[in-house]
């Protein structure tokens, strides 16, 4: 993925990870609270089976849609 893309995509987690703080379940392996932006992060590695970072220019709409569609 070129930077550009790379940008926009991380400015996308951040927006929705913010959306997403304090809503996510606490977890006894995180008691301080769970990060949101590492779980955008974690799903969209179980989805692509890669970080967001190596994941195709052709692709980016794709990982656009996803990670709006995880805070629905």
């Amino acid at each position: 993925m070129n930077q550009e893309n790379r940008r926009s995509v991380w400015k996308l987690i951040q927006s929705h990870g913010d959306f997403l703080k304090d809503k996510l379940e606490q977890h006894p392996n995180h008691p301080d609270g769970r990060n949101p932006y590492a779980h955008i992060c974690s799903l969209i590695n179980q989805r692509f089976h890669c970080s967001y970072k190596d994941i195709p220019d052709e692709k980016i709409n794709e990982l656009k849609e996803y990670i709006v569609s995880i805070c629905r």
